[in-house]
Parts: C-alpha cells; structure tokens; sequence
C-alpha cells in the first residue's frame, strides 16, 4: 500500500506490470510530447517501459487504427490534441477500455489561460508555425555545420558563440543543440601542435566558452572512440600523460583570455548547453543593462 500511494495516480494500476507500454499520442510532430516523457520516465531507475510512437493524429479513421494498438497493447496514453472532437474520442475510448490517458498541457495550458485572461486557441502544431524565430533557427543550424570543428574560422566574428576544448569534450553535439535553440555556434579543437588561428584571441561578439573535462573520463571516451573505428587501442590519443597535458593546456590558455569555462565531465549534452545559454543571457544582461527611469524625487 505504501508503494502505491507513492505514486502517481496514473500509475497505480501498474504496479505489477513486468512492463508498461506507454502510449505518445500527437496531432503535431509530437516532439514536445516526447520531451515530457523523457523527462519524467528519467525520475525512474531503469523503468521497463515500451514506447508506442503516435504523431500527426488529425482524422477520427487515424485514431480508430490506434486503437486496435491499444488494445493489443494495454498502457498508458499521454496526449496532445488540439481538436475538441479527437480528444473526446480518444478519451471515450480509453475509458470503455479501462486505460489510463493524461493530458500532457492542460495543467500549464488552464494556468496560463487564468494568468493571461484569454483563452488558448485550438492550433495543432502551433509551435512549428514558419515564423522569423524559425527562419533564424534555420540560419543558426546552417551557420554551426558550416563552421564545426575550426572550419570558416574567417567568420567566427559572425558567430553568438565559439566553443573551444581539446578532442571528445561534446564541442559538436552542443553546439548543434545551441543552434537548434537559435545561437550560431562555431567550435574549434585545441591541440597542442597545432595553434588555433591568431583571430580566436581578439573576437568580440561571440562569447568564447571553454570546455573540459577529467582526463581519465576523456580517455574512456576516447578508448570508446577508436573502437568504433576499429583502431589500435594503444595511442597517443589515450596515453594518460598525453591526456593531462592537452587537458593543462587548453585550461591555461581558458584562465590566460579570461575566457568562461564549463566542465563537462557529468553534463549531459543539454546540461552543458543550458550551462552555456545561463553564461550568454549573463553576458547579454551586463551589456545592454535594463532602461531605468528617473528616480522619484
């Protein structure tokens, strides 16, 4: 009983299931969904949970289909649907089959509604609408590929941010993740042989980050790496003098140009870009300062 009252409401009745299906049904692309469940089913310790995948659910035949998946496979709905229609008759039927079904923005959705004082409109996919924010998504995401590791250093001043570490610090998939969120991002590796190009030490728009990490941590990555790629696993790539000597140096030269420093050692991907983004919106805040008004007298 204790177990059970630990829980969420939506979950009580499978406290006994070897596995839950969980069902991610959306009338949009469903990537919003997706991030709700990845981000609660992570509270969990290695929970055994099959996902069922529903995106772009827009006609009642779409919808009647799914059901015979649901009832195959007996789970837990959570939802996003836009249509007052659909909604009703995904949830009529999840009721005449006895499954739980929870919609996954209506808390947010009726709290912004009471704060706002108007009510949500019904737009499936709202998110996605082709507006200037997404084009300029699109000009990040072009701009990063286009200037990933040390490529197009002769623009780097068009760059928000410039990503700097020795190999395997994550430079790649974060700034990819900083591009998708609308920052152009360009990165460059730190070797020792090989200094990076004199611009890098006198840019002043984008905000140069630092990243490093362990040593020992960067040389189980690398190891992992040359595996993939059927290399010879003794090198000087994951020699552990070697290592703490590229480590030392890209760390110098970070203190040396005052430049910001983010280990990622026990970051994820999006932990270190949301490290990166709290640096850039800190940086942005003490150069262009809030308007203030006449004090009062």
């Amino acid at each position: 009983m204790l177990v059970r009252r630990s829980l969420p409401w939506f979950m009580r009745g499978f406290v006994h299931m070897a596995r839950l299906h969980l069902h991610l049904l959306s009338d949009s692309t469903g990537e919003t969904l997706e991030m709700i469940a990845k981000a609660a089913l992570a509270q969990f310790d290695d929970p055994d949970v099959t996902r069922h995948f529903w995106p772009m659910v827009r006609s009642r035949q779409h919808l009647d289909r799914i059901f015979e998946e649901f009832k195959a496979n007996p789970g837990l709905v959570l939802f996003t649907l836009a249509n007052p229609e659909t909604r009703a008759r995904l949830e009529e039927r999840c009721r005449a089959l006895g499954l739980p079904h929870v919609a996954a923005l209506d808390s947010v959705t009726h709290a912004l509604e009471d704060r706002l004082g108007q009510a949500a409109h019904e737009r499936p996919g709202a998110r996605h609408v082709m507006d200037e924010a997404y084009f300029n998504r699109v000009d990040a995401i072009q701009f990063t590929i286009a200037h990933d590791d040390g490529i197009g250093w002769e623009n780097w001043e068009e760059a928000d941010i410039l990503l700097a570490g020795v190999s395997r610090t994550s430079k790649t998939p974060t700034s990819i993740y900083l591009a998708n969120r609308g920052f152009k991002v360009a990165n460059i590796p730190l070797v020792i042989e090989s200094p990076p190009p004199s611009s890098l030490f006198g840019l002043r728009h984008p905000m140069v980050v630092g990243l490093t990490t362990a040593p020992k941590r960067l040389i189980q990555i690398r190891r992992n790496r040359l595996l993939s790629l059927n290399e010879k696993a003794e090198t000087s790539y994951v020699d552990e003098e070697r290592v703490e000597k590229e480590v030392a140096f890209a760390r110098r030269m970070f203190a040396d140009n005052g430049w910001a420093v983010i280990d990622v050692t026990r970051r994820s991907i999006e932990e270190t870009a949301a490290a990166v983004i709290k640096l850039h919106q800190e940086r942005a805040a003490r150069d262009h300062p809030p308007q203030t008004g006449p004090k009062p007298i």
